[in-house]
């Protein structure tokens, strides 16, 4: 019966929120980094949208627009337990993450590949590249500072290119998810850079979380002025 509503236009997305926040409201919140750090480390793993076909979806685009952009370098922030990566072509990529256990997991698996290398957030120093990732990670940013902190570091560190893979409107805060409308700031704060693609998801939410995602593209390119500098 819990399916059958779920498939049902309007209502079934609307029955499975509300079960959805009922059911984490029993359970308190560690916060954007404590859930990550505990998640991992009790063999969760980065979601459905890392996996089966959203995760083809997503390395279809990004390695189109790495090749047909010839895209040298790429940084991404939120690696994950790295199934996503397993499907990409990219020349040389670094993957951040706050988990240790996300590191630890992608460090293992890729040991053998010299084009990708894995640091905590923490160990940050500045590193730039053509192009940054953020996938499937900014509605899971519940405190307005660590959201912010991803953004700027986001933009500041790209040469070229950003790709936002996540949904964009805002709504309530529901356990580990936060709904924000990210091309406000964009539009705000990465004066810079234009919005060169929106590409609507092949697979829309239609509420059933393993079977679509709420997530496009938004791949922005930055102006001549900052490419220059």
């Amino acid at each position: 019966m819990r399916e059958i509503i779920k498939r049902i236009p309007v209502v079934g997305p609307a029955i499975t929120r509300i079960h959805r926040n009922l059911f984490f409201k029993q359970k308190p919140f560690p916060g954007s980094e404590g859930y990550w750090i505990q998640r991992y480390a009790t063999g969760g793993n980065s979601g459905e949208g890392s996996y089966n076909r959203l995760a083809e979806f997503k390395a279809e685009i990004i390695n189109g627009f790495v090749k047909d952009n010839r895209v040298t370098s790429i940084i991404e922030y939120g690696c994950g337990d790295g199934n996503q990566l397993k499907l990409a072509e990219y020349p040389s990529y670094v993957g951040f993450d706050i988990s240790p256990k996300a590191i630890e997991i992608c460090s293992d698996f890729f040991r053998n590949d010299k084009t990708k290398s894995f640091k905590m957030m923490s160990e940050y120093m500045g590193e730039k590249a053509q192009l940054t990732l953020s996938m499937d990670v900014i509605y899971h940013l519940i405190e307005d500072d660590i959201y912010n902190s991803h953004m700027e570091r986001l933009f500041s560190s790209s040469e070229r290119f950003v790709i936002i893979y996540s949904s964009d409107y805002d709504d309530e805060h529901i356990y580990h998810e936060k709904r924000r409308k990210f091309t406000r700031w964009v539009d705000a704060f990465a004066l810079n850079w234009k919005l060169k693609s929106h590409i609507p998801n092949r697979f829309p939410f239609n509420g059933r979380d393993q079977t679509g995602s709420l997530s496009d593209f938004y791949i922005y390119e930055a102006s001549r002025d900052l490419v220059n500098k």
